[in-house]
């Protein structure tokens, strides 16, 4: 084979590569074809690794076997235990590895490069921006993942000037990357303080942000780390890593635009406002108990029973509780009693988009029954029952008539406009927002206490002996 056969095959080879990432990128947006986006994906991504040994004449593989079989063990440990309501803070590790992996494959080539005394301009800037992106990445999502598993409060950290402080670390930054892209020779000093600079900026730029906005960071973070793996690929002149970080980056910024869009908030309120305190229990107007109506499953399942349509509202509380298999099952029971049976999804329930879709597809519920929040706002205000399985803010009319509230103008599923409401809570705590929820209040809402779960199964028992 000739040298020019030989680039055109490795060439070809990851075109293959960036066509299958695509496909499988694009059949990840509904439940029914996403596993085969991610064999696609994996496939895709076996092609790229194994042909960029090739191409760049790796032939000790002791440490890459080694390495590939501890990852795969650890994948498969994770795949098999970690539960459904942890997905949010694995992707936000996820995005920390990619990160740190762009970071110390740019840092190593800077490294590689200034020992032979040749950093090109151009491979210089690719090597600052993949760097410093990488290295804030990683720490900035090892927060975010912190902060969702509580291990890390999460209450916005705050203090003066944060700001400032964050916007003055970040010119130190550019300015050391400047530096060293014209001056890369024995200034392996200055480019690990830029590393570490690097890294506490990570830190700060999420510490100040509350636990209910977590879900965008970890969207925005997994765009950064997409940036960090496109600026690597253009210093190391791969072509592959430059289109799966670029499809990685892009698709970080849509799903992003959509969080915020469902959360009626601007990217920059988010990263810089201090907004989102976990829930806590919150007392009426004046510190006043509210009213509310509690029932028990008997009368619920009254309601359920007799019903002729019935939209199932999930939110986080039904991932908490592992519920969806019962929840699957009380749909069941209502449809052979002739119940029509439709499920709302709200673009962030749970703690990202999809969460929800995922969980009831582990269900085995039909996708043809799940709508989205355009798809089935309509259809409330002619429906006999809503049933609020867990979900809180998504659910809350203040969005629509409370302008002082810090969700006003979020769009929300108009659970309200239902003849009955039935929602399913272990107790009237707050959601992530921190405020009281409307809806819980209503003539029409009727308040079933308890674990998901159990109130499900406790239905599902009382409507079969109707």
């Amino acid at each position: 084979m000739n040298a020019q056969d030989y680039i055109n095959l490795i060439n070809g080879s990851y075109l293959i590569a960036a066509i299958l990432f695509m496909v499988g990128l694009m059949l990840l947006r509904t439940p029914a074809t996403a596993r085969n986006g991610n064999r696609l994906s994996a496939l895709a991504m076996l092609i790229a690794a194994g042909v960029t040994l090739v191409d760049r004449n790796i032939v000790e593989f002791e440490y890459i076997i080694g390495g590939v079989i501890l990852g795969t063990v650890i994948g498969i440990i994770l795949a098999r235990t970690v539960q459904m309501t942890a997905m949010p803070q694995m992707v936000a590790v996820f995005n920390a590895f990619g990160g740190g992996a762009s970071a110390l494959l740019a840092g190593s080539e800077f490294i590689r490069l200034a020992d032979h005394g040749d950093v090109p301009e151009y491979v210089g800037t690719t090597i600052m921006l993949g760097t410093a992106i990488g290295a804030l990445t990683f720490t900035g999502s090892i927060i975010a993942a912190g902060k969702l598993t509580g291990m890390v409060t999460q209450n916005p950290i705050v203090f003066p000037l944060r700001n400032a402080l964050s916007g003055l670390l970040a010119l130190v930054v550019i300015t050391l990357g400047v530096f060293l892209v014209f001056e890369p020779i024995n200034n392996e000093l200055v480019f690990a303080v830029l590393v570490g600079v690097a890294l506490l900026l990570g830190i700060l730029l999420v510490t100040p942000i509350g636990g209910a906005d977590m879900p965008v960071v970890v969207a925005l973070f997994n765009s950064y780390s997409g940036l960090a793996g496109v600026a690597t690929g253009f210093a190391l002149n791969n072509n592959i890593l430059i289109i799966a970080g670029a499809l990685v980056g892009a698709s970080g910024l849509i799903l992003t635009r959509i969080m915020t869009r469902a959360m009626n908030r601007s990217l920059a309120n988010v990263m810089f406002g201090g907004f989102g305190a976990s829930g806590v229990d919150v007392a009426g107007v004046d510190g006043e108990t509210r009213p509310y109506r509690s029932v028990q499953a008997q009368d619920a399942a009254m309601m359920l029973g007799y019903a002729g349509s019935v939209i199932f509202v999930p939110g986080y509380g039904l991932a908490v509780a592992q519920a969806q298999h019962e929840l699957r099952t009380l749909a069941d029971v209502l449809q052979k009693r002739g119940v029509d049976v439709k499920y709302a999804i709200h673009p962030v329930a749970g703690r990202m988009p999809g969460h929800m879709n995922v969980l009831l597809a582990e269900a085995d519920v039909p996708y043809d029954q799940l709508y989205d929040l355009d798809q089935i706002n309509r259809d409330f205000a002619q429906t006999d029952v809503a049933v609020v399985v867990g979900a809180n803010d998504v659910v809350n009319p203040a969005a629509r008539s409370s302008e002082g509230s810090p969700i006003y103008g979020m769009p929300i599923l108009n659970v309200d406009h239902a003849s009955s409401v039935i929602v399913l809570k272990r107790s009237m705590a707050s959601g992530f927002a921190g405020i009281d929820n409307d809806l819980f209040y209503l003539d029409r809402t009727s308040m079933l206490f308890g674990d998901a779960k159990s109130s499900v199964g406790s239905l599902v028992s009382e409507i079969e002996d109707l």
